[in-house]
């Protein structure tokens, strides 16, 4: 079986590369289970002072694998996305996201979960999840903390997609640049956190991620059994079915 997630490590930093384009870098069990491992192995690195998760596709992330969903269910999935989650909020090291191509439902946890996000303006983002018979429920740890109320209404509710420059303004990402210039603005943040002290870096992470951290902590084992339950409820079994064989015609 080939590796989905990469980790290369380089100047301080831990390039997490999402590779798996069978399937668009949907959130397999394979998939989460190497990313969440690669979190891990940056985190405890003394070399590491900064964590940049990244795709090697034109799609970020497609979601959910839905293939799973429709055969062995998300029992399994559901509780890894609130551990991916968890793996970046409470990692030591500052994570960047760099945001290329869709993003679609449950990649856009991985984002918000994102202590900083850039992408490119062509980026475009859509929590689908409605349109499945399914609720956002475990992404919602990360994602609902950024938007504002209305944001989040209209966004959880339509499904309907938005690009970067509307989700730089809604809150869920920090930088939208020019598809030309997302490396080199990528390289200007990543050089901009590498003066911080690991130290002072960690200390100031855990300052601004200890609300949502114990958020995650609270309510994400219950999210996690929602979510599994909406995937296995004969709605969202014909939905899912029904997009399945759409998507292979």
């Amino acid at each position: 079986m080939s590796e989905l997630v990469q980790l290369a490590v380089s100047g301080g930093v831990a390039a997490i590369t999402l590779d798996s384009p069978h399937n668009k870098n949907a959130l397999s069990q394979q998939l989460t289970g190497e990313l969440l491992a690669q979190l891990e192995t940056a985190g405890a690195d003394d070399a590491v002072r900064v964590i940049v998760i990244r795709s090697a596709l034109d799609v970020f992330c497609s979601g959910a694998d839905l293939s799973e969903a429709t055969t062995v269910g998300m029992g399994v999935g559901a509780q890894r996305m609130v551990d991916v989650q968890r793996a970046i909020v409470a990692n030591p090291k500052p994570v960047v996201a760099r945001v290329a191509g869709p993003v679609r439902a449950g990649g856009i946890g991985i984002v918000a979960a994102a202590d900083i996000s850039v992408a490119g303006e062509s980026a475009t983002f859509a929590l689908t999840e409605v349109r499945l018979g399914l609720a956002a429920a475990t992404i919602s740890l990360t994602v609902l903390p950024r938007l504002t109320d209305r944001a989040a209404a209209y966004t959880f509710l339509t499904g309907n997609s938005f690009d970067a420059l509307e989700a730089s303004r809604l809150g869920l990402l920090t930088l939208t640049v020019p598809d030309a210039g997302l490396d080199e603005a990528l390289d200007t943040v990543v050089a901009s956190v590498l003066k911080g002290v690991p130290q002072g870096l960690s200390e100031t992470k855990k300052l601004l991620n200890r609300e949502l951290l114990a958020d995650i902590d609270a309510r994400g084992n219950d999210l996690a059994e929602l979510s599994a339950s909406l995937f296995a409820s004969p709605a969202a079994q014909e939905a899912m079915l029904i997009f399945l064989n759409r998507s292979k015609s």
